[in-house]
């Protein structure tokens, strides 16, 4: 069922959480953040597939070779970030999205609009991040 959504509509805390516009906002926001992501992709690829490395001195390659690897890192991290994204799109299709992976609880529409993928609750993030901390290996 598609929904409809005013051009100016924010989810708020006087709604129902996670209702059918809120989960419409999200996919709208999560399938936006999608395509730049593919397109900034295709950019990088028609770049980066223009031509060789054609400069004469050395300093010049090893500046353009260093900004291709950047790029390429920067794409890769992207990739990562696509996958997490369609996590999330699968999350609101089957309803579990905006809740915790962790507790059930719901994330929060603030969390949500500031990080659209996350799957823990601030406080279980909090939780995670500090076994993180006390377990890893220095």
């Amino acid at each position: 069922m598609l929904i409809t959504l005013p051009p100016e509509y924010r989810p708020t805390d006087q709604e129902e959480y996670m209702s059918a516009q809120q989960q419409a906002y999200f996919r709208q926001k999560l399938l936006r953040w999608r395509g730049d992501l593919l397109r900034e992709a295709g950019d990088t690829l028609a770049s980066l597939s223009a031509g060789g490395i054609t400069e004469a001195d050395m300093t010049d390659r090893a500046s353009v070779e260093t900004d291709r690897a950047l790029e390429l890192r920067t794409r890769d991290r992207a990739r990562k970030l696509i996958s997490k994204i369609d996590q999330a799109l699968e999350r609101i299709v089957n309803g579990t999205y905006g809740y915790c992976e962790e507790t059930g609880e719901p994330i929060g529409l603030r969390r949500l609009e500031a990080r659209p993928i996350a799957t823990l609750s601030i406080e279980a993030q909090e939780r995670h991040e500090r076994m993180e901390r006390v377990y890893r290996d220095d």
